[in-house]
């Protein structure tokens, strides 16, 4: 390394979004590199928390920037799928737009080298145009549909056409985290690096990393769900799974809010927050709801996938995993009791959807590491 480099990382508004960009982030301070890491208010504890400097790009929510205009006029969600996407676009678009006077305020006290963006951080691509620096586009999960780009597009138009542009920019390096081998066939030509867990962890339990001859099955509906609804559908879930086999062992990731809730009902299952990477390498299956880190976490550990999406957007990344032999999808309408029971019986019984999983654990594996994709952003940055 010639030279010590200032590299600005900007997430958005979900965990997820943090724990993505975590690695190279790690790697770069780890290189001697000045980082910093831009999110919303409500994620800079989580940027804190994995070990990085985070400072807040805008104290608005990802979910208010979603559901309400600049002007705050409230916002339904489309029944439409394609309209979806685009909508998701808009909210995107929106938080950049709203996140942009606190990066400027940064880059004039703090200018940086480079600067990193989350898939969906059209903040990073505006910011590095307007400080003439070079922009990576750093892949969150398996992709992103296009349509979620052109909405964004749509609601960046004043900004794009300020700065004489007519399109959002185009990164000088794209860094994708999916094994090519599930990767969108159309996905932009870039790096591809390998793909590290970083969620939240916590203290371990022997049970955590130790396997038993009950077939462990682990259930998760993601790091946001809340509520007595979401509860419901658990505990449904868990019991939809336990259907596979009476010996099956249930445990649920979940926030310890709606685990507890959950344990109250149904004392015999495990249920919290969970080191996921950790405790899927005891599981014989994971069900869940088509988060791409999760996912991805799931491909690491080479265990076989039920998913579930409960978004459009998460549907072709599904469906190709499904495709590859490795999981099994079921869309909505799909997913009745008897179909998640089976599904999690072949899941369990029949060797071919562990043998592939286990072979996107190892092309996972022989990817290259954050350490050595963050030379082709070194020498973006010193250029």
């Amino acid at each position: 390394m010639a030279r010590s480099l200032r590299m600005l990382f900007v997430a958005a508004g979900s965990p997820a979004t943090v724990f993505a960009l975590a690695p190279l982030a790690t790697a770069a301070r780890n290189a001697g590199h000045d980082v910093v890491v831009a999110a919303t208010e409500d994620m800079v504890p989580v940027v804190v928390e994995a070990g990085l400097p985070g400072v807040p790009a805008t104290r608005r929510t990802m979910r208010a920037y979603m559901f309400e205009t600049r002007d705050g006029t409230p916002l339904a969600l489309p029944a439409d799928t394609a309209t979806r996407l685009r909508f998701g676009g808009h909210g995107f678009g929106r938080l950049a737009a709203g996140s942009l006077q606190a990066l400027r305020a940064l880059s004039r006290d703090w200018r940086p080298d480079v600067v990193v963006g989350g898939t969906l951080s059209f903040a990073a691509a505006l910011l590095a145009v307007e400080l003439g620096v070079p922009y990576v586009r750093h892949a969150w999960d398996m992709g992103e549909p296009v349509e979620v780009d052109h909405g964004a597009a749509e609601e960046l138009a004043p900004e794009l056409a300020r700065l004489g542009l007519p399109s959002l920019p185009d990164p000088q390096l794209w860094i994708h985290i999916c094994p090519p081998s599930v990767l969108a066939p159309d996905a932009p030509a870039g790096a591809v690096m390998r793909f590290v867990p970083t969620g939240r962890q916590r203290r371990l339990e022997p049970w955590m990393y130790t396997a038993t001859d009950r077939p462990r099955i682990c259930v998760t509906a993601g790091s946001r769900v809340s509520g007595e609804q979401d509860v419901d559908h658990l505990e449904r879930l868990v019991a939809e799974v336990a259907r596979t086999d009476a010996r099956a062992e249930v445990v649920i990731a979940a926030p310890d809010d709606v685990a507890a809730a959950l344990t109250a009902r149904r004392p015999e299952v495990r249920a919290g927050w969970l080191p996921l990477a950790t405790v899927l390498r005891t599981c014989r299956a994971l069900v869940h709801a088509g988060g791409g880190q999760t996912a991805l976490t799931a491909m690491q550990a080479g265990v076989p996938q039920l998913v579930v999406p409960n978004m459009p957007k998460l549907v072709p990344h599904s469906q190709r995993l499904s495709a590859y032999g490795a999981a099994v999808t079921l869309l909505p309408g799909q997913d009745t009791p008897e179909a998640i029971a089976a599904a999690c019986h072949r899941l369990v019984t029949a060797p071919s959807y562990t043998e592939r999983s286990r072979e996107l654990a190892a092309e996972m594996a022989a990817l290259p590491g954050p350490a050595e994709v963050l030379a082709s952003v070194e020498e973006l940055a010193a250029a």
